[in-house]
């Protein structure tokens, strides 16, 4: 059985980014870029907003760019050997491999995916993440939260949901990004 999980990168104060779009201040160093290809290794799925995936066609290509580091091009690999689904009722077609269109959410075709894929799927992009998470879909929250506060712009969770998670695991950064894992409770 696969889990959903959300992750992202979010500001202290909770957004992914601020009011311009900008995100600049939440780029993962070294490490914290490592951590997450080892987290994102268990991941046979994205599913994407269009605006999400618009920001990761940049990994289609980054593994033959001989000038970028080990580790992005470790993730671009990654990346490309998954597969994508993208929730876009405007994206006409797919500009990468392995990659579908579908016009909208359909709750219980993601449960379906939970219950029948071995691997993890990888929710990206809060508004998407936002409407899994009312339909009680998310399994885990995987947060990196930057040392930055941006007081406003696209938040990470959305503002009228009320969640009682247990933390599962938690780790801290040079650069002071703090990752923390959620689950859902018990109770």
């Amino acid at each position: 059985m696969a889990r959903l999980i959300y992750s992202a990168i979010a500001s202290l104060d909770g957004y992914i980014a601020d009011e311009s779009g900008h995100f600049d201040w939440a780029e993962p160093d070294e490490a914290v870029h490592v951590f997450v290809n080892d987290l994102e290794r268990s991941a046979s799925t994205y599913l994407y907003g269009r605006r999400m995936y618009e920001v990761m066609v940049a990994w289609e290509t980054l593994d033959s760019d001989l000038e970028q580091p080990a580790y992005i091009g470790d993730f671009a690999r990654i990346w490309q050997a998954a597969d994508k689904i993208v929730y876009s009722k405007t994206l006409e077609a797919a500009s990468t491999a392995r990659t579908r269109i579908d016009r909208e959410v359909d709750p219980e075709a993601v449960r379906w995916m939970k219950a029948n894929f071995e691997s993890d799927i990888i929710i990206g992009g809060p508004t998407l993440a936002a409407n899994a998470i009312e339909a009680g879909l998310v399994d885990e929250y995987h947060l990196f939260v930057a040392p930055a506060v941006v007081g406003g712009g696209l938040r990470f969770l959305p503002g009228h949901v009320r969640l009682d998670l247990v933390l599962l695991d938690e780790r801290r950064f040079a650069n002071g990004i703090i990752y923390l894992r959620y689950g859902a409770s018990a109770d």
